[in-house]
């Protein structure tokens, strides 16, 4: 059986990053394609990422980009160009992106808005009952509804439903910030 898989494997792309980290079941889907992940388990471009419930993961793209996933949690890794940019669609769920660097433009897409990120890390999810997003450092543009909010470190917006603009830039308590990133920690 394994002579069957080798033709598929030896077409498939190289993978733009490994998952670092698991807590639970995750699953990758391309295509036709379901397969389990595990620690050191390739992710491809195109690949659908989501995590079970009660279920973390975490994933390295390229060199320097961590990818935490919370539970019950959908991305799908659209573009990842290590040197050019790319694109993530955060379908559901919750999500901490880190780029210790400044680097390549990011963008995360959402079904409440587009997040265009900068070296930094931030969080983004459903957190009380509305999108969140928060930044820990660097900046991101926060864009729905034909507005556009700049986050600077330590602040954050919230969208209450999709098709809402975001909520101008506030500073979150120490209370909010624990809630969202334990969520995915």
């Amino acid at each position: 059986a394994s002579l069957v898989a080798w033709p598929a494997l030896a077409q498939r792309q190289e993978p733009v990053g490994a998952v670092n980290a698991l807590t639970g079941t995750a699953f990758a889907e391309s295509g036709n394609e379901h397969r389990a992940l595990d620690r050191a388990a390739p992710v491809f471009i195109g690949d659908k990422v989501a995590t079970e419930p009660n279920s973390r993961l975490a994933m390295l793209l390229g060199t320097d980009t961590t990818l935490r996933l919370g539970e019950r949690t959908s991305v799908i890794i659209d573009r990842f160009l290590v040197n050019a940019g790319g694109e993530i669609a955060l379908n559901s769920g919750r999500l901490l992106f880190d780029r210790p660097t400044t680097g390549p433009a990011v963008q995360i897409r959402s079904p409440y808005g587009l997040i265009a990120v900068r070296g930094t890390k931030f969080f983004a999810g459903m957190l009380q009952d509305k999108f969140a997003i928060f930044v820990e450092r660097g900046k991101v543009d926060v864009s729905a509804a034909r507005k556009t909010v700049t986050l600077a470190a330590g602040e954050g917006t919230d969208i209450a439903r999709r098709g809402a603009p975001p909520s101008p830039a506030k500073a979150w308590g120490a209370p909010r910030i624990k809630l969202a990133l334990d969520s995915v920690s």
